[in-house]
């Protein structure tokens, strides 16, 4: 069997040499699988290196980008539908749900950006339960906010701006 020296953890005839294995390349609860590559692994640490003389490395690195733009996709066309089911613009989905730019929410449902992991379970929320997207345009108004400073602190006279 040929060893090499671990590049990761340093174990002197920690890698040994494999062929034809099948791995898995991971983004977010997905996954694909890339068959056929050979390369190194470390018996210690499981550091994996790709064989230079072959397309393993440059099929796996294709293999991750395709899988985070069709997840990128996949999440940017449920955002859209959710809120579309919704009734929002993105101007009003921006300014209910997310507080950032209108710009970075299009580019989320675009598949562009990843949307923040916040922005996504609160839409799949609001998926499953839509009337409570009345609640948030309440708290969004402040009310809440405004008695709680008042209770806190009632010496002051809360104003909030919007």
């Amino acid at each position: 069997m040929r060893t090499q020296q671990c590049v990761n953890c340093g174990t002197h005839d920690g890698m040994g040499h494999f062929e034809g294995r099948t791995l898995s390349v991971n983004y977010k609860q997905m996954s694909r699988l890339v068959d056929e590559l050979a390369g190194w692994e470390c018996r210690v640490c499981g550091e994996i290196e790709f064989d230079h003389d072959t397309d393993s490395a440059e099929r796996y690195a294709d293999a991750s980008d395709q899988l985070l733009q069709d997840c990128l996709q996949l999440i940017g066309s449920e955002i859209k539908r959710i809120r579309r089911k919704l009734h929002l613009t993105q101007k009003n989905a921006v300014k209910l749900l997310s507080g950032g730019g209108n710009n970075a929410f299009s580019r989320y449902e675009r598949g562009e950006l990843p949307a923040p992991k916040p922005l996504l379970t609160l839409m799949q929320l609001l998926d499953r339960h839509p009337y409570l997207l009345a609640e948030i345009e309440v708290l969004n108004e402040g009310a809440a906010l405004k008695q709680l400073l008042a209770a806190r602190h009632p010496e002051q006279e809360a104003t909030l701006t919007s």
